[in-house]
């Protein structure tokens, strides 16, 4: 239980490295996280030893090289990443667009692989970057799947903003909303997390019943009209569910694609 303890404590330090906050002195994480300060020293010595920190004198403490390199090792292993990287090429191939990759962990959604035709991604948010948990086609592809009594809680601690995305007024008529894209088989949104850019996306099964990723198009909303849009979204179901079985199927080993 001890070693549990301890482990727990020292991702918590981790865990507060984000966009918003960078680097990290000691005074601020005593601060944030109330651990004394012989505790605190005892574990940034443990993550800076093992490369997950770095420090410096000006800058305090910031990730380390071993995440650049834990971040290399997943690309070449994750079965995702190496089975999903043809789809994306594929599609991105056939439409003017960025094409995203993205796995859903926790309470986070965050792009893992992508693929661009355009001169400029259209994205706010590149690989490593976390999205935002109900906005855009890519949560409503995930979320729409999910079983009820996994998804009342999650409109219920978003109800303002799913009432604000023009969902429902209600947790019933936004849970029928869901239902309506998980009969689609994809969610298509209009501008909700990039100004201007149509995202067309379907979620990705592992051979569960809840989705493990999402694969999205995001093209510019002026280039296409509703037949096309009804087309990609035909293509990305297609593309999530051979993906889907691929990753469902025997673990034969991956080559990287």
């Amino acid at each position: 239980m001890k070693a549990a303890n301890t482990l727990e404590r020292v991702l918590a330090i981790l865990e507060l490295f984000s966009e918003d906050h960078l680097a990290w002195t000691p005074e601020e994480l005593m601060s944030e996280l109330g651990y004394s300060r012989p505790t605190l020293y005892r574990y940034l010595k443990m993550l800076k030893e093992a490369g997950l920190l770095a420090s410096s004198r000006h800058a305090g403490f910031t990730l380390g090289p071993k995440v650049v390199e834990m971040d290399y090792l997943l690309r070449k292993s994750d079965p995702l990443v190496l089975l999903g990287a043809r789809y994306l090429r594929d599609l991105a191939g056939t439409y003017p667009a960025t094409v995203l990759l993205v796995r859903w962990y926790g309470s986070r959604i965050l792009c893992v692989a992508s693929e661009c035709s355009t001169p400029d991604p259209l994205t706010s948010y590149p690989r490593g970057r976390p999205m935002a948990l109900v906005r855009g086609a890519i949560a409503r592809s995930i979320m729409a799947f999910l079983p009820k009594r996994r998804l009342m809680p999650m409109i219920a601690g978003n109800l303002d903003e799913l009432r604000s995305l023009g969902l429902g007024a209600g947790p019933a008529e936004i849970y029928e909303s869901f239902r309506r894209v998980k009969r689609a088989g994809a969610a298509v949104c209009y501008g909700e997390v990039t100004p201007g850019v149509i995202g067309i996306a379907a979620p990705v099964f592992d051979g569960g019943r809840i989705p493990v990723a999402s694969i999205c198009v995001t093209i510019a909303g002026n280039r296409v009209g509703g037949a096309e849009i009804e087309a990609i979204a035909g293509a990305v179901r297609q593309a999530t569910a051979a993906l889907s079985r691929e990753l469902a199927g025997p673990p034969d080993r991956i080559a990287e694609q």
